[in-house]
């Protein structure tokens, strides 16, 4: 995959997989690129891609975000070890579909184990950082990083 064309195309696999994980309506604004440094105040989780295809996705949103999302999927409201918990495997679901969609065509792909971060993060880099923000009905607002590898 060239950088140009594999931007597109993950991102459309992402929301392929995110509405494939997600019971919920969700709507995006087109994506832009970022200069890094990208920094922010809220609830993330991250995890990277490695083999033919290499980057990394961030989901950020607040921890508001997230809790509204996971009391809507699973009856019941989380927080503190159970929310992080459910943002590293709500991540792992979405980029994990999205490396099989990948791979099924062809491509060697793989990812990472999921990182949650809480409080202030930056991404400092080299590195093309395209921002998709969307939202999530009944959870609100998220952003959806592709930080690509230089």
């Amino acid at each position: 995959m060239t950088l140009t064309s594999s931007i597109t195309d993950l991102l459309h696999h992402f929301m392929t997989a995110l509405k494939s994980v997600v019971p919920l309506s969700v709507t995006h604004d087109e994506p832009t690129l970022l200069i890094t440094p990208y920094e922010h105040q809220h609830f993330t989780v991250s995890i990277g891609m490695t083999g033919d295809v290499q980057g990394r996705f961030v989901i950020n949103g607040t921890e508001k975000n997230f809790q509204s999302l996971a009391a809507f999927m699973f009856g019941m409201p989380l927080t503190g070890e159970m929310l992080e918990s459910f943002a590293g495997e709500l991540g792992n679901m979405i980029v994990g579909n999205l490396a099989t969609a990948i791979a099924s065509s062809g491509h060697n792909v793989d990812i990472t184990t999921p990182t949650v971060m809480t409080g202030e993060a930056s991404i400092i880099g080299n590195n093309r950082v395209i921002q998709l923000p969307l939202t999530v009905k009944d959870a609100g607002r998220f952003h959806v990083l592709l930080v690509t590898v230089p």
